[in-house]
């Protein structure tokens, strides 16, 4: 029998939430070798993406694979350690379908991470910056197609994709960690090669301040559904032409690393925030 892709999700929620007894409100996606926070979960229960149904699998290295289920500061939450990308082979519905698990799961809000090149000059490798905004140059929409009325409207507002609510709280907790949270346009493209010089000034010419292959699909199906999103994107490398070095997925994990410490405590302040 043909089923749908609510139906799919709705299964895949039901898996998870009869194995836990927290009713998560918010979740989070970590990104490439950013996958750290997941592991201080307290109270956890981890579920492999394999054993979830109709979940995809993902095949890059520093995505580890698994939705971890615990608290923060006792507030329950649905961590994504990972996630798939549409250059590993994968369509906008199966990119996105974790997203519609969580929602149906009751998420009310999303913070996506990832990592990403710098366009913007005046960002240093290893700076965490909050998403203002997105520019989907992916040549996809996830909610193209027939519209399923159960998940969200067919036509919905962009104008505000990553909640300035959301932001102004973690401004709050980057002040109280003293240090500055800068805001940018990010920049999505499919991936999986890097780009090229030409392609990175043509970008800032659009406006793009972050370059990265993730994050602008998962948004686009998170606010179809009506969940509030705070995008956060990790330099891990200044783009191509602004780096003089080649540029490679080593040096992507690796800056990745270093700032978990400082990414995992901005988390840790304002998923509280986020609750109230």
């Amino acid at each position: 029998m043909t089923t749908t892709q609510y139906d799919r999700a709705t299964a895949a929620a039901d898996y998870l939430l009869v194995r836990t007894q927290l009713r998560p409100r918010i979740a989070i996606v970590l990104g490439s070798g950013l996958g750290a926070f997941a592991n201080q979960l307290d109270n956890p229960t981890a579920i492999s993406f394999a054993d979830i149904p109709h979940f995809p699998q993902s095949t890059v290295p520093g995505h580890s694979g698994r939705l971890v289920l615990g608290t923060v500061s006792n507030i329950p939450v649905a961590v994504m350690q990972g996630r798939v990308h549409a250059y590993e082979g994968y369509s906008s519905d199966e990119v996105t379908f974790p997203i519609r698990v969580l929602g149906r799961m009751g998420i009310a809000q999303a913070i996506l991470t990832n990592a990403a090149g710098g366009i913007n000059p005046a960002f240093k490798q290893g700076q965490l910056v909050l998403i203002a905004d997105h520019i989907n140059l992916t040549g996809r929409n996830p909610v193209s197609g027939a519209n399923d009325d159960r998940f969200g409207p067919r036509f919905f507002d962009m104008s505000e994709a990553y909640s300035a609510r959301l932001r102004s709280f973690a401004h709050q907790a980057a002040d109280a960690m003293k240090f500055r949270l800068d805001e940018g346009v990010y920049l999505s493209v499919l991936g999986p090669s890097f780009e090229t010089p030409a392609e990175i000034r043509a970008f800032a010419t659009l406006g793009a301040d972050l370059i990265g292959m993730s994050t602008v699909q998962e948004t686009i199906v998170a606010r179809h559904m009506g969940i509030e999103v705070l995008g956060i994107s990790c330099v891990t490398n200044m783009a191509s032409g602004i780096q003089k070095e080649p540029l490679s997925h080593e040096e992507v994990m690796e800056t990745g690393r270093a700032v978990e410490a400082q990414l995992a405590d901005l988390l840790t302040r304002v998923v509280p925030l986020m609750a109230q």
